[in-house]
C-alpha cells in the first residue's frame, strides 16, 4: 500500500506540473515497463490509468529489433530478492520484519553497492546524493545514521 501511495503522489505531481506547465511542448507520461502478467495490467487499470502508460517489456533477445524498453534489471533485482529470502530460516515471523528487510535491501541497493551500469557508482552517487561514505560503506552509513538520530 505504501509503495502504491508514494508512487502515485510522485507521478500524479509530475502529471500536473507537466500539463500545467507554460511553454514547454507537451511531454510524454511517465511510463511503466512490466512484463506481461495480466495482474499487472488490471492493477496499474485501477489507480494509474489517467497518468502514466503502461508498456511491456521485451527479451535481451528483442533487442536486436530496436524494441525500446526492457525490464531486465527489475527482474533482475527482484531475482537476488527472492534469492536471499530463500536463506531465511523460519520466514520473516513478521510484517515489520519482511518490511524492514525490504527497507534494507533498499538502502544496500542505492547507496552501498556499486553498479556496473553506471560506470562503478551507486545510484545515489549518481542522483549526486553524497554521503562521505568511504571504504566500508555499510559500516559508515550505520554510523552515519545512528549519529544523525534517524531511526
Amino acid at each position: 500500500m505504501q509503495i502504491k501511495t508514494n508512487c502515485y503522489n510522485q507521478i500524479l505531481a509530475k502529471y500536473y506540473i507537466r500539463k500545467y506547465s507554460r511553454g514547454k511542448k507537451k511531454e510524454r507520461l511517465v511510463i511503466f515497463v512490466c512484463d506481461k502478467f495480466a495482474n499487472y495490467k488490471t492493477a496499474f487499470n485501477k489507480l494509474f490509468y489517467r497518468v502514466a502508460e503502461l508498456q511491456f517489456g521485451v527479451p535481451i533477445a528483442c533487442k536486436k529489433y530496436n524494441l525500446e524498453y526492457n525490464n531486465n534489471a527489475v527482474e533482475r533485482y527482484n531475482g537476488k530478492t527472492k534469492d536471499r529470502i530463500k536463506n531465511i530460516r523460519g520466514g520473516f515471523g513478521s510484517f515489520k520484519f519482511a518490511r524492514d528487510f525490504m527497507n534494507l535491501r533498499r538502502i544496500i541497493h542505492n547507496f552501498v553497492n556499486p553498479h556496473q551500469e553506471l560506470k562503478g557508482k551507486t545510484p545515489a552517487e549518481k542522483a549526486e546524493i553524497f554521503i562521505p561514505l568511504g571504504r566500508n560503506k555499510l559500516l559508515t552509513l550505520i554510523e552515519f545514521i545512528a549519529y544523525r538520530g534517524y531511526h
